[in-house]
């Protein structure tokens, strides 16, 4: 059976591959790597292998598939496709088509080459930018035909295995540099009158002649840019999907300070036009955000807005990651949850067996003319953290699966400096958590709490103290029976040390993650 997205018993959007829920701990990999075979096996298949993770996310470029016109080249694929088995994995394709962050970066030489027939989008009348433009129908139809070709081989190839889960259509896809396009094709189209669809959205009459700025005003340039990405994205998945309906998304660049559009790119699925998405691209599964900003709550409570499933394709990389992955799943249900650049983690000793290197660290002059959070791409120190979060979570996916909306999963989060702590409340008693750490370069605090019957709980995540209290309001009083640490296998718990004395005293996790069970009686 196909990988789908669908309802659960609790009515909570899951993914489902050969036919049983699936939760994706996953990493992205750095773009470059999937373009060769030799070093995807040499470099990054024994670099993955210490993480406890089960998904890679590796691109597929249209520059590679379809070098010359009309002649395709699915070698790099089945390469992939062969060492993720070999390797046990699930893959997600990122299709690298027209746009990759806004430009035109794995386009074929012969799209790039042809200005005439691929025209560009203009950051002004007379300034064109290297930016295949939204309203190419021709770059569109190409990149759509390559698109279908990719999938009717993914079809053919992998329609038995469900090796490839997920396919992600371009990448954080908008318009850099300024707040619209000023090509002539666009320039027309902006002064032409506003089409039905959008005059439909916005509650507009539908004889209504006024073209974009004076129906929308400032808002105008960006609505323009979204709506022909979106029919542009359509038109590509729609493609798609009609060869081999894998689960799609598509993913964001967000919307940040200074928030002028242009300064991160104009046109792609940022959260406050989720809604217009949703409504223009009915081929598209979900809405991916790819979270480098600090506010991990804030943005993961912007998309999960409506019916959008929450896949987080590309996670921070210093080690707060390591702590935000346990409240994705327990507090959104998200369906997976991807670092980025994974393949730096665990770097590969040199054949001379001299100490690996460390990852390059990005220009700081580049992110911040990208207006990039430096700190997001520092993965000093988070190996070590991500790894133990990830096994936790491995040996428990069919649990987490289990009780998705079940009410019995309770996850936490500390929100900033000042945050104290949460009180969760259980059926019988009350849980009293004392956020800790909240030191940088170490994993913050969040974690999520899964009922075990009416009087016990397991508990997982990062920096956190626990107290067991009674019901606010009630005169009996709670007596701990039993504390143990432990793992999750196969979604069964396997108890480590009782602790008792003075480690039952302070119970507590601090920044490594670990499990614990509590057992407590009322009285």
């Amino acid at each position: 059976m196909i990988p789908r997205i669908a309802p659960n018993q609790y009515g909570v959007p899951t993914l489902y591959v050969n036919d049983q829920p699936f939760l994706i701990l996953g990493g992205e990999l750095h773009n470059s790597s999937s373009s060769s075979a030799d070093y995807m096996e040499k470099n990054v298949w024994p670099a993955l292998r210490p993480l406890a993770l089960n998904t890679v996310i590796a691109p597929v470029c249209w520059e590679t598939l379809e070098p010359e016109k009309g002649s395709f080249d699915f070698s790099l694929t089945d390469s992939l496709l062969f060492q993720a088995r070999q390797e046990g994995k699930k893959l997600i394709l990122l299709w690298f088509g027209i746009w990759k962050n806004g430009e035109t970066m794995y386009a074929p030489s012969w799209v790039k080459q042809d200005p005439i027939t691929y025209f560009r989008a203009c950051y002004s009348p007379d300034n064109p930018s290297d930016t295949v433009s939204p309203l190419c129908t021709a770059a569109i139809e190409a990149d759509a035909c390559a698109f279908a070709r990719l999938m009717s081989h993914l079809r053919e190839t992998d329609g038995e295995e469900n090796t490839v889960i997920m396919v992600q259509v371009e990448n954080e896809i908008g318009f850099l540099g300024a707040q619209r396009d000023y090509s002539k094709e666009a320039q027309k189209a902006y002064l032409a009158p506003v089409p039905p669809a959008m005059k439909e959205y916005a509650g507009i009459p539908a004889d209504n002649t006024d073209s974009w700025y004076p129906l929308f005003g400032e808002d105008a340039p960006e609505l323009f840019m979204t709506y022909h990405y979106c029919l542009a994205i359509q038109h590509i998945a729609s493609a798609g999907k009609a060869e081999y309906p894998l689960p799609f998304n598509v993913n964001a660049w967000l919307e940040q300070f200074p928030e002028i559009p242009g300064s991160y790119p104009c046109g792609g699925p940022i959260a406050k036009y989720m809604d217009l998405w949703k409504k223009l691209v009915p081929s598209i599964d979900m809405l991916s955000p790819d979270i480098y900003l600090s506010d991990f709550k804030g943005v993961c409570d912007a998309y999960t807005a409506g019916d959008n499933p929450l896949f987080i394709p590309e996670a921070r990389r210093d080690p707060v990651t390591a702590s935000n992955v346990f409240y994705a799943f327990g507090q959104y249900n998200a369906l997976g949850f991807s670092p980025f650049g994974i393949e730096d983690m665990f770097p590969v000793p040199s054949p001379s067996g001299s100490a690996p290197e460390e990852a390059p660290a990005p220009d700081p002059a580049v992110m911040a003319a990208l207006n990039i959070d430096l700190s997001a791409f520092s993965n000093t120190g988070t190996a070590p953290y991500l790894q133990r979060s990830y096994e936790i979570l491995s040996g428990m996916t069919g649990l987490l699966a289990e009780h998705r909306g079940s009410g019995k999963l309770h996850a936490f989060i500390r929100k900033n400096e000042h945050d104290k702590g949460i009180i969760i409340p259980l059926p019988e008693t009350d849980i009293k958590l004392t956020y800790t750490g909240n030191r940088p370069g170490l994993p913050g605090t969040a974690g999520f709490l899964l009922e075990n019957g009416p009087l016990g709980f397991y508990i997982t995540g990062c920096n956190f103290q626990i107290e067991v209290l009674p019901k606010k309001g009630s005169e009996k009083k709670v007596s701990l029976i039993r504390l143990e640490e432990g793992t999750f296998s196969e979604d069964k718990f396997h108890p480590g040390r009782i602790l008792n004395g003075d480690e039952r005293m302070q119970a507590a996790i601090g920044p490594m993650a670990s499990v614990l069970r509590f057992q407590v009686c009322l009285y």
